[in-house]
């Protein structure tokens, strides 16, 4: 299968880069980069010499719509509303990495956004892509919203709990800490490294975009509105998410029997990895790779429970859910392309 990367210049599309250039079904056709249109992607990202000599290109949807069956938009949000229409009546299949079509509420993503929605009638047919929890509905879609990197990691450390129906909707509070590539390339004086280095800061407290797309699909899931407490923070290091999450416990349940509980709900998913009773994940433990990698804790003293998740936010956050999507869209083994070991230490 030909795809295109649009948006080739940020982590997120060279990131689909690397993993798309190992899968064995697919060759990377166009990458549309309008600000560096004419140069080489590897004079952009020299470690790629050699290995992708790709000239990046204009937005023409029509010669791209020729060329291609796929296209995966990298972009920042506020440019897939646009384009992705016109894409769809080309009747090209599109994976978007940016939130235009993460939100079914229009409302609200104007709100979080502060950007015009997308057209309804295409958000209406957008399948949000949580690979794990709606593989049959992305199987059959032809849009597709990549999840967030945070609601990722936080929605499949979740879900276990609320689809049985073990916590208190109402005490829901994730703590949620991220590496510096999750503010993409852009320089700023928030990612400068003698700003992060050795520091650790929160950041856009109770604001955060990634909190009503939390908030919707835990509300898909329970049948019930439900609001989260949800805090970000930056932390030194290059690539990694870990959310430590916590709620009330509507009974008493040990960390064994949860164990279970979450080694059944992802049984048939390779990509989510639970950890043994008395074993916490690390951020370094899925560098590099598509793995969402859990551990529990119930805290039989306080009847609180503790969930830890921990995902690469440029692979399973982004690019990897991306490939993920792809293969179940084309009836692929969903490991397609994607089962590179962890890089560790």
């Amino acid at each position: 299968m030909k795809v295109s990367v649009v948006g080739g210049t940020g982590y997120g599309a060279v990131e689909l880069i690397r993993l798309l250039q190992q899968h064995p079904f697919v060759e990377i056709e166009v990458i549309i980069s309008h600000s560096n249109a004419g140069k080489s992607i590897h004079e952009l990202y020299p470690h790629l010499t050699d290995v992708v000599e790709i000239s990046l290109e204009k937005m023409d949807i029509e010669k791209i719509s020729k060329k291609v069956e796929l296209v995966f938009f990298a972009t920042p949000a506020g440019v897939t509303s646009r384009l992705i229409p016109e894409f769809m009546e080309k009747d090209i299949t599109c994976i978007d990495l940016s939130g235009d079509f993460r939100l079914k509420d229009p409302a609200l993503y104007e709100e979080w956004y502060n950007l015009p929605p997308a057209p309804h009638d295409v958000l209406d047919q957008a399948v949000y892509g949580l690979s794990e929890i709606y593989e049959k509905e992305i199987r059959k879609a032809k849009v597709i919203a990549n999840p967030g990197c945070f609601p990722t990691a936080t929605l499949l450390g979740l879900y276990p709990l609320i689809s049985d129906d073990q916590i208190d909707l109402k005490s829901i509070i994730i703590d949620a800490k991220t590496g510096v590539s999750g503010a993409g390339r852009s320089v700023g004086l928030g990612t400068h490294f003698s700003e992060v280095n050795e520091n650790m800061k929160a950041y856009k407290l109770g604001v955060h975009q990634h909190i009503p797309e939390i908030e919707q699909v835990l509300s898909w899931e329970s049948g019930k509105k439900v609001i989260v407490s949800f805090s970000t923070h930056l932390i030194p290091m290059t690539r990694g998410i870990m959310i430590t999450a916590y709620a009330e416990l509507n009974k008493k349940i040990s960390t064994t029997e949860l164990v279970f509980l979450y080694e059944k709900v992802y049984q048939d998913h390779p990509f989510v990895r639970i950890r043994k009773n008395g074993v916490l994940p690390m951020t370094k433990e899925v560098s590099g790779s598509n793995f969402c990698d859990i551990g529990l804790f119930s805290d039989e003293r306080s009847g609180r429970v503790t969930v830890i998740a921990v995902i690469d936010n440029l692979v399973k956050g982004a690019s990897g859910q991306a490939i993920q999507n792809m293969n179940l869209i084309n009836g692929w083994d969903v490991r397609t392309g994607l089962m590179n070991l962890p890089i560790y230490p």
